[in-house]
């Protein structure tokens, strides 16, 4: 199974509000929706463990993926092609990287 994880911090001039209620609503039920994921996570970090630093990214999202051919057909549909311009209206150059399982 592959996993995407991918990194992003909101643009400078995003309503964070209205990203998570967008990221709740549309986002987590659309792409979590698909045949071809297992998995979809959103998450807001909080801190760096046992350090007062600030963490790199605002946000992280898990996506297990369960069939990387169907993932292309599934993110090549209408309904996800409106989800991805949404996100990256939100999203500031994010960072998209495939995993696999050690």
């Amino acid at each position: 199974m592959t996993s995407i994880v991918v990194l992003f911090n909101l643009k400078t001039d995003a309503d964070v509000a209205k990203y998570e209620r967008w990221a709740i609503d549309t986002d987590l039920p659309t792409a979590g929706g698909l045949a071809s994921v297992e998995l979809f996570e959103v998450l807001k970090t909080k801190g760096v463990l046992m350090s007062d630093d600030k963490p790199p990214y605002q946000y992280i999202e898990i996506l297990k993926i369960n069939d990387m051919e169907q993932f292309a057909t599934d993110v090549a549909s209408e309904s996800m092609q409106q989800v991805a311009a949404q996100f990256q209206s939100f999203a500031d150059n994010p960072l998209f990287i495939l995993c696999e399982h050690i």
